[in-house]
């Protein structure tokens, strides 16, 4: 009997990549494609319930193919693939291209969904065991808007009874707040502010952040900040850091400072490696948020797992804000501590001329993903700037360098998602290569910074080029148009 219809009362998961769906076309079979993230609540109940039904596991080892990818890890993936969040349950066909799908399948239906697909894929598997055609070009995006216009969408979304912007789920949007610091400037007296402050007690004295054990969990569930999901991310909390300290500085207010202080604690207490450097990238979510526990219960309660893994992206973005940090604090420690992270993470993921891996943990992960590259050179740059040791802003120009070489779209402009030169082929929606509206906005205060510390303008007239690429799309994102808007500010246009 072959091996693959052996009976299981496990999943036989592979790994996502090439290998996976030349199997899938030599067996005829379509894949399953699971997307979930260690900190995932609902990622882990599907692995501990659905995935383990000795049913479930046997049916899928024999008519499908299965695949898992964690989000965090293949980010590229995820983009391309996740089916309204995660975890996604998404069914493929072996050339990669999607048959449908979803998020969360419980285990009583989990049976008859994998029938229905096996069965549709079984009668039309002639046609599908081959790639679908090539995807079709983009629409041409819209013109562009004013700025005025696009401001008053940004705030349009502000929740005025209840602070930041949006609806339910919440999030913790930090551009449009940081856009309102900017615009409110010194005017004590400026809708902005009123904006600004508004939106950074309820985030910061609301459900969202964990009076306990400190910290901004990722989103509430609720409008009003409240029922939120527990769960703990590195970048998130960097970023939140870094705003609350900007807006503590900008507006005088010691109670902003001191709550930058508490998310600083938390990171330190929980995420740091305190012997190597570097900081791991999450927390994973529990059940102590959910509803009505009391802080006493709570204490009570196991803290959650922390997920052994350093991302490159986060890790920067944790850099830079505590860098900032050691500043603000006058922290010696905290710098050195800084700085060894960088440094760690650095030599962990950095290959010459292949930029910097996404991920380390013992090995160093996917390379050739933009957000990576931009974020590791805005850190190489704050570092040079607090030593003066010109090999950070040398690092910080390969790093670019790398990124124009093999992201940059020359035809278009701006910058895709994933480098061009990947170690086998692309199928699928991989073959897609799409361009991230914020990374490539952000991105563009990198290579001015660039341009400054090296004195090479060409760094700024990418910056240009990418911005005139990314106007045309910032109408269609909402309040997170206000990564454009902070970009054109710092561009000098106003």
């Amino acid at each position: 009997m072959p091996a693959f219809q052996v009976l299981s009362n496990t999943v036989a998961w592979l790994p996502w990549g090439a290998s996976a769906f030349a199997r899938a076309r030599e067996e005829r079979k379509p894949v399953l494609l699971f997307i979930a993230t260690t900190w995932c609540q609902t990622c882990r109940e599907m692995a501990r319930t659905t995935y383990l039904d000795p049913s479930v596991a046997t049916f899928i080892n024999n008519r499908f193919v299965p695949v898992r990818v964690d989000a965090d890890l293949r980010p590229d993936v995820s983009e391309r693939y996740s089916l309204g969040g995660w975890p996604t349950t998404a069914f493929l066909t072996p050339g990669g291209d999607v048959l449908g799908g979803g998020t969360f399948v419980p285990v009583h239906r989990m049976l008859p969904v994998l029938a229905q697909v096996a069965e549709a894929f079984a009668a039309r598997t002639g046609e599908l065991v081959e790639e679908l055609p090539p995807l079709s070009a983009p629409c041409t995006p819209a013109a562009p808007v004013s700025l005025a216009i696009l401001s008053d969408a940004v705030f349009g979304a502000y929740d005025g009874e209840n602070g930041g912007f949006g609806r339910e789920p919440k999030f913790p949007l930090v551009a449009p707040i940081r856009l309102a610091l900017e615009l409110a400037g010194a005017d004590e007296h400026s809708p902005y502010r009123a904006i600004a402050e508004a939106s950074l007690d309820a985030m910061g004295w609301g459900g969202l952040y964990d009076e306990v054990d400190g910290g901004f969990f990722r989103y509430a569930a609720r409008r009003n900040w409240q029922s939120p999901h527990s769960e703990k991310m590195l970048d998130g909390n960097a970023a939140l850091l870094r705003l609350y300290l900007d807006a503590g500085a900008a507006f005088g207010l010691a109670r902003f400072t001191e709550r930058a202080a508490d998310v600083l604690r938390y990171v330190q207490t929980w995420l740091a490696d305190p012997v190597d450097g570097g900081w791991w990238g999450s927390q994973q979510a529990d059940d102590r948020y959910y509803g009505v526990i009391t802080h006493d219960a709570r204490r009570a309660v196991t803290a959650p797992q922390v997920g052994r893994v350093l991302f490159a992206d986060a890790n920067a973005a944790m850099v830079s804000a505590a860098l900032h940090a050691a500043g603000v604090f006058d922290d010696d420690g905290l710098r050195d501590f800084a700085l060894k992270s960088f440094e760690r993470v650095l030599l962990a993921s950095y290959k010459p001329g292949a930029g910097v891996a996404h991920s380390f943990d013992g090995r160093p992960g996917v390379r050739g993903l933009l957000a990576d590259q931009f974020a590791m050179a805005g850190a190489s740059l704050d570092a040079f700037a607090l030593t003066g040791n010109v090999v950070y802003e040398m690092m910080a120009e390969e790093l670019a360098h790398y990124a124009i070489r093999l992201m940059w779209d020359d035809v278009g402009g701006g910058f895709f998602d994933r480098a061009s030169d990947e170690p086998e082929p692309a199928f699928g929606l991989m073959r897609r290569r799409l361009k991230p509206f914020a990374a490539n906005c952000d991105l563009t205060g990198t290579l001015r910074r660039l341009a400054d510390a090296s004195g090479d303008p060409a760094f700024t007239t990418l910056a240009d080029r990418t911005l005139a690429a990314m106007a045309p799309l910032a109408a269609g994102h909402g309040p997170e148009a206000a990564h454009y808007l902070l970009a054109v500010r710092a561009a000098g246009v106003r």
